[in-house]
C-alpha cells in the first residue's frame, strides 16, 4: 500500500486536470506534446503528486517515442522508488510504473531499451515535476 494516500478531491484540489488524469487515472498523454519528452535540462524528475525522486536526467535518451524515456530509476532497477504492475488493459500485456510512495500511475517499462539495462521507461511528462539541477 502507499505510504501517501489523499482523498480523490484532494488529488483533484492538488493536480491540473491533465496531472490528474494521466496521475490518478491512469491516463496517457499524446505522442510529442509533454513538457519533458525532448527536455535536455539536467536534473531530477519527481513524482507530480508527492515529490518522490523517481528519474536523472542523466538515464534519459531519446527514444523516438514522444514521451521522457529513461533506462532506469532513480535508485536502480531494483530499487524501491518504483512499482511495477501487470496492465492488461486496450487488449494487450504491458508492465505498468506507478511511484511507489503515492501509487501514481507514471507510464510503461518496455524491453527495447539502450544499455546498460536495455529497458525503456516511457513516462508521462504529466506524471512528472523536473527539478533542475543549478
Amino acid at each position: 500500500m502507499a505510504d501517501i494516500q489523499k482523498s480523490d478531491t484532494e488529488w483533484r484540489d492538488s493536480l491540473s486536470p491533465e496531472q490528474y488524469e494521466v496521475a490518478r487515472c491512469g491516463g496517457t498523454e499524446r505522442a510529442f506534446t509533454g513538457k519533458y519528452w525532448d527536455c535536455k535540462t539536467p536534473g531530477t524528475y519527481n513524482c507530480i503528486c508527492c515529490g518522490t525522486p523517481l528519474f536523472s536526467s542523466n538515464s534519459k535518451y531519446d527514444s523516438g517515442s514522444g514521451w521522457p524515456s529513461f533506462y532506469e530509476p532513480i535508485d536502480g532497477i531494483n530499487g524501491s522508488a518504483i512499482t511495477e504492475h501487470r496492465d492488461t488493459s486496450f487488449g494487450m500485456v504491458r508492465v505498468e510504473v506507478v511511484c511507489s510512495k503515492c501509487d501514481s500511475h507514471l507510464g510503461h517499462v518496455f524491453p527495447d531499451g539502450p544499455k546498460p539495462t536495455g529497458l525503456r521507461y516511457c513516462i508521462n511528462s504529466a506524471s512528472l515535476d523536473l527539478e533542475a539541477k543549478t
